[in-house]
Order: structure tokens, then C-alpha cells, then sequence
């Protein structure tokens, strides 16, 4: 029996994205098969320089993250050879993707009518920050900004009475972005598939992320006109935080009716929802507040471990709260091999994580570590003057 080869497998994709909303995209397309290549100006990818490198400058661990499974090549763009062998390499790829704004895209000469003229079935992508048709349009954007723009930033002041707006401390707004942009690509693949054609997609930042932010917190704005501010209150309930135990603290998520009654119950509680206002399903759905005070009265009495058993046995979810350096020693992430330790050619060993998504009628792809400034550069030209 053949071996089933990966999901992308065969797809080669051209990729002209830095940072981390392009770079996050095409990594995920990488672990999926596909053939990344990174065309780096000489400073190379700013992500390069994120965080203090192993051993060679430019290899910073978020570059060895981001752009794992690609390969780098470094070109002169503004020369005739550069610019013939970017045009060859173009017309050998099926997905185009880049982070350019319109001046600079045109004077490479590869605006989408320039690109397709090179290869009329391309899957071409824009990764803008804001939407062609806006104000906008055309402006740079990073996470911050687009936190900010999408009302992100005006979260955090809800949960904890604290006004001043702050960010989530994660690039949020670039990664669902990169996300939004992998789906795009395949479904621009699927649609070539059944076509033929190809076509010019863009994903722009502010729209992607606040799409996504919006899917609970568009809340009574959903109606016209509103029955209620935007903003979920479960989600903004400053009640909602981890709740402390002996020894550490502990996250709680009886959601359903039934499970805040069996809490109850099996803490030897039962007659707290006896009083007035909760001795009803409906009832108790609106003093969440009231329950969740309790919870945490009760909680703080015994220690973590003796919770998370008790929880467990009566299908109560719960889990401890880590700090970012202990998921890395996680029971359950260890027993389905989601880190892994692999060693780079320059750098040493590293950690890898392994795709989250498994394809189980596909082979995985072994994906190589990220490469070195400019790694691949002489070999792809070696091998498109040869099949030129």
C-alpha cells in the first residue's frame, strides 16, 4: 500500500511576509507539506532579532518558531538578474504571499496583474493591516495598533476595575490574523482545484481580528437597535478569574446548571442553593456572581491537588494555573509528543512544537529547522537557471 504523502504536498509557496502575521501563515502550510520559500531582504526578517539567538546572529528563538520548514533565499531585487530570477521562481509557485504595501509591491513590478500575467492560475495574497475601500487602506499595522483600533485593548479594564486600557500580553491580533490567512490560502487552492482559476485574496489585520474578537463580545449590538452594549458579561465579569486554593491556584469551569449543582453537592454545600434567588436553573444563571463568591470561599480550604481529584472523578473541568515555564514539563503535552528536542545545524538544540492539527489519512511531514539568512539562496538559483 503507497503511503499517503502530506496535505500540501507539492504545493510550493512564495512567501514575502515578515514578522508574524505572513511568517505564522506560511509556517502552518509548511507543517501541512507545503514548500515555503522566504525571499529576505539583506537585514534579513525583523523576527530575526526578537529574543537573544543560540549562537549565530539572526537566529533568534521567535525566528526559529515562526519560520521553521522554509527556506531562505536573499536576492537583489533591484538588479536584472535578481528580479528574472524572483519572476522564474514566481512562475514555479502556486500560492504568492506578501506583507507589501501598494508602492512598494509595484515597483518590484508584482501587483496581482503583474503576477498573474507570470502565472495566470496564482493563489496571490495580500497581508494589508486594513481593507482596500477605508480610510485605512494602506497604513501600516502592528498588533498593537490593531488591538487598539478593534477595542481589544479595552477589555482588561472590565475584569479588574483598573481604567487604564492595556494589551493582551501576546500578539493576538497577528496570530488569529495568520490563521485567517492559512485558511484563505487553502480554500484559494480548493477553489483552483475545481476551477482552474486562480485569484487575488486579501487578508487585512484590523477586519480579520476584529471578526474575530466580535464572535461573543458583538453581544446585545447584534440586534438593531442594540438591546444591550456590546461586551459578553460572563466574559467580562471580574469574577471570572482563577480562584486561589492552600497552595496555588486552580480554574474552575462547572459552566452548565447541572455541574454548579453537583459542585455544590459534593463539596457538602447542597444547601447554599437553598436560599433565596438560586433555586432555580434560571435563577442561578443570573446570580453567577453570587455562586462563583462561593466557589472561591469553599475553594480556598484544601489544597490543589485534592481539588483537581475531586473534580475530576465528577467531570467538574478544572486546571491548575501554570506559569508559562512549567507547561513545558505538562503530563498530557508530554504523552502526545508535543514538544520535541532537535538539534540545528548552528544553533544547537532547540525545542519544537509539533502541529497542533493531525491529519490521521496523511503523512506528516518532517519539517526541517528554520534556516539561516539567506541559507538557499545560491542552490534555488542554481536551479531555476538550469530549468530556465
Amino acid at each position: 500500500m503507497t503511503k499517503a504523502s502530506p496535505i500540501l504536498d507539492g504545493i510550493r509557496i512564495l512567501d514575502m511576509t515578515s514578522v508574524i502575521f505572513g511568517p505564522y501563515c506560511t509556517a502552518t502550510l509548511a507543517e501541512m507539506g507545503a514548500d515555503v520559500i522566504k525571499i529576505e531582504p539583506s537585514s534579513g526578517d525583523e523576527i530575526r532579532r526578537v529574543g537573544r539567538p543560540a549562537a549565530t546572529r539572526g537566529m533568534g528563538p521567535a525566528h526559529m518558531t515562526l519560520n521553521r520548514g522554509k527556506r531562505s533565499v536573499v536576492w537583489d531585487l533591484k538588479s536584472a538578474r535578481g528580479k528574472a530570477a524572483l519572476h522564474r521562481l514566481l512562475k514555479r509557485s502556486d500560492v504568492f504571499i506578501h506583507n507589501l504595501r501598494g508602492d512598494a509591491i509595484d515597483r518590484l513590478g508584482l501587483n496581482y496583474e503583474a503576477a498573474r500575467a507570470i502565472r495566470p492560475d496564482l493563489v496571490y495574497v495580500h497581508c494589508s493591516g486594513f481593507g482596500e475601500g477605508g480610510p485605512l487602506a494602506g497604513k501600516p499595522a502592528y498588533d498593537d495598533i490593531i488591538q487598539a483600533a478593534s477595542g481589544a485593548a479595552s477589555l482588561l479594564p472590565h475584569t479588574d476595575g483598573n481604567p487604564v486600557p492595556r494589551f493582551l500580553p501576546m500578539a493576538m491580533a497577528d496570530k488569529v490574523a495568520g490563521l485567517h490567512a492559512t485558511y484563505a490560502v487553502l480554500g484559494a487552492l480548493l477553489h483552483r482545484e475545481r476551477s482552474g482559476l486562480g485569484q487575488e485574496v486579501e487578508v487585512p489585520m484590523f477586519e480579520s481580528f476584529t471578526h474575530f474578537l466580535l464572535q461573543d463580545h458583538l453581544y446585545g449590538r447584534a440586534f438593531v437597535p442594540p438591546n444591550d452594549p456590546a461586551g459578553y458579561p460572563r466574559q467580562l465579569d471580574p469574577l471570572r478569574q482563577p480562584v486561589k486554593c492552600a497552595d496555588g491556584y486552580l480554574s474552575i469551569a462547572p459552566y452548565t446548571d447541572a455541574r454548579w449543582v453537583r459542585f455544590f453537592e459534593i463539596t457538602d454545600h447542597a444547601g447554599f442553593l437553598q436560599r433565596e434567588g438560586l433555586t432555580t436553573a434560571r435563577e442561578r444563571f443570573n446570580a453567577l456572581d453570587r455562586m462563583q463568591v462561593e466557589l472561591a470561599r469553599i475553594v480556598a480550604g484544601k489544597p490543589l491537588r485534592y481539588w483537581l481529584e475531586l473534580l475530576a472523578q465528577h467531570d467538574i473541568p478544572a486546571a491548575e494555573v501554570k506559569d508559562l515555564n512549567d507547561v513545558f514539563d505538562d503530563p498530557h503535552l508530554q504523552a502526545v509528543g508535543f514538544f520535541r528536542r532537535r538539534t540545528h545545524a548552528t544553533e544547537g538544540d532547540y525545542l519544537e512544537m509539533r502541529a497542533p492539527v493531525r491529519f490521521h489519512g496523511a503523512a506528516s511531514k518532517e519539517v526541517h529547522p528554520a534556516p539561516l539568512l539567506g541559507e538557499h539562496s545560491e542552490a534555488l538559483a542554481r536551479w531555476l537557471d538550469e530549468d530556465h
